[in-house]
């Protein structure tokens, strides 16, 4: 019984980190779209439509950095465009690295350098993601 639980728990952080790291690197549209849930919810439209008008809002965040990303063909838009979806994924990256190795390594550099290393690995995969999307030469 015991065993059970111990590999049941083992499994829900590996779910939970799993979630976490997803949720970081889509850290933009996340963020567009608890703010249009939160306006949503202050005028009233309850649980069930501040969810939906969350969810279509960071569908549509992503879905216009992405489009932007694809169509623009100058060099420097399209490194912004990168830039400004992938800096919130980096940053929500050396946050989660930050708050799980906070009291698993004792060493202040250590933890500074696994925290760089994961912020650009989520920045790397955020940038990864947004390149990957659908062009609107496939649609």
């Amino acid at each position: 019984m015991i065993v059970a639980v111990i590999l049941m728990n083992v499994a829900l952080v590996g779910i939970l980190c799993l979630v976490a790291y997803t949720l970081a690197t889509y850290a933009l549209p996340l963020m567009f779209g608890f703010a249009a849930a939160r306006f949503a919810y202050h005028t009233g439209s309850g649980a069930i439509g501040t969810s939906f008008i969350g969810i279509i809002a960071a569908a549509a965040a992503f879905g216009v950095f992405a489009v932007l990303f694809a169509t623009l063909r100058s060099p420097i838009l399209r490194l912004t465009v990168a830039m400004v979806f992938a800096v919130p994924a980096v940053i929500a990256g050396y946050t989660l690295v930050h708050g799980v190795t906070q009291d698993a390594t004792p060493s202040a550099i250590w933890r500074q350098i696994f925290c760089f290393i994961g912020g650009a690995l989520v920045g790397v995969s955020a940038l990864m993601r947004l390149a990957a999307s659908k062009t609107p030469a496939a649609w």
